[in-house]
């Protein structure tokens, strides 16, 4: 399987407030930001009204789903990036003492896109519960995006399994593990080989390619780094009896927000 080589596109699937995008836009890249919150859309759209205009980013105010048509979305009351289609994350969001209002949106199939837009050379997916869809969905291209990342399962060792496997059958076999809390600024390398400095605010999925640090593994490599990862998860992580003790008292809220989230990158096969 061939990749998209030479492609100018990023597509942002979960834009959020255009932390990534703004990244992506910097380095040279025409982007396609997905995003299904309207109210966070109005926004990207005065944020990026100058890249809208000159043709280098385009908004599409839809959730991706497996129909198109309209689909149930669940905007977090507490925190904005925590909205999603997927009803169990809702209730998990709920557990976690953050409620979610309920709206109807547009929905779109990640194929329809890829068909409309075309090969990017890169795809953030962070769409809190649906990632998988977009996967999926890449086997409907003739090429294949050089770069792709996702949320990782941070719940299930059998559902992080299942991740790895979809990502070989599309043709990935390197990857990089990534601490979504540590990104903060460096000097990154734009399209054209110049290189930037930047910051990345709050949230941001960060760097992607061979701008992100460290080597590029393999799939028992990773998944190493995956099962010291999960340890921690077991111990306190999400719905487990020590992270119910300890949110209950500041100090072990403290204690549980050192608790990390990761990405996946996964690069083609040569």
């Amino acid at each position: 399987m061939s990749q998209g080589t030479g492609s100018d596109l990023v597509i942002d699937v979960g834009t959020h407030n255009g932390q990534d995008s703004d990244f992506y836009l910097k380095l040279g890249y025409r982007v396609v930001a997905i995003e299904a919150n309207p109210a966070l859309v109005e926004k990207l759209q005065e944020r990026f009204s100058e890249e809208i205009a000159q043709g280098r980013m385009t908004l599409v105010n839809k959730a991706i789903s497996e129909q198109p048509g309209q689909i149930t979305f669940y905007v977090n009351r507490r925190l904005s990036e925590w909205g999603t289609t997927d009803p169990a994350w809702a209730e998990r969001n709920r557990g976690k003492g953050a409620e979610s209002d309920e709206i109807t949106v547009e929905s779109i199939p990640f194929s329809d896109v890829l068909s409309e837009y075309g090969c990017p050379h890169y795809v953030k997916i962070d769409i809190e519960g649906a990632d998988m869809i977009c996967i999926e969905h890449l086997k409907t291209l003739d090429e294949r995006p050089e770069y792709v990342s996702i949320e990782s399962n941070k719940v299930s060792w059998a559902g992080l399994l299942a991740e790895f496997d979809a990502f070989a059958r599309l043709g990935y076999d390197r990857f990089k593990v990534v601490d979504q809390r540590k990104h903060g600024s460096g000097r990154y390398r734009t399209r054209n080989g110049a290189e930037i400095d930047y910051r990345f605010e709050k949230g941001a999925s960060g760097p992607f390619g061979e701008n992100l640090p460290g080597p590029w593994l393999d799939r028992e490599e990773a998944l190493r780094h995956y099962r010291k990862i999960f340890l921690t998860y077991r111990l306190m992580g999400d719905n487990t009896l020590l992270e119910r003790l300890l949110k209950k008292s500041a100090r072990g809220r403290r204690l549980l927000n050192r608790v990390s989230w990761y990405d996946t990158h996964a690069k083609l096969s040569a």
